[in-house]
């Protein structure tokens, strides 16, 4: 019983570890969706999508020499 246990409590939080090692940039707010509508399917789904999106912000880079 201990085994199903800890084996449903790691899927449960499958979109919070793998933003934690991803180092996602919004691993906060991705834990907090996953404990608290993680329980839902839906909100499960979209932790996990959120989770596995781009780990870091895209960078724009505007060189002042090019503007007129």
């Amino acid at each position: 019983m201990t085994t199903f246990v800890i084996i449903v409590l790691c899927l449960y939080f499958v979109p919070a570890i793998i933003a934690l090692v991803r180092n996602h940039h919004n691993k906060i707010p991705i834990i907090a969706l996953n404990i608290l509508l993680g329980w839902s399917v839906l909100g499960w789904v979209a932790a996990l999508i959120w989770s596995l999106m781009a780990a870091h912000p895209k960078t724009i880079v505007v060189r002042t020499s090019d503007l007129p």
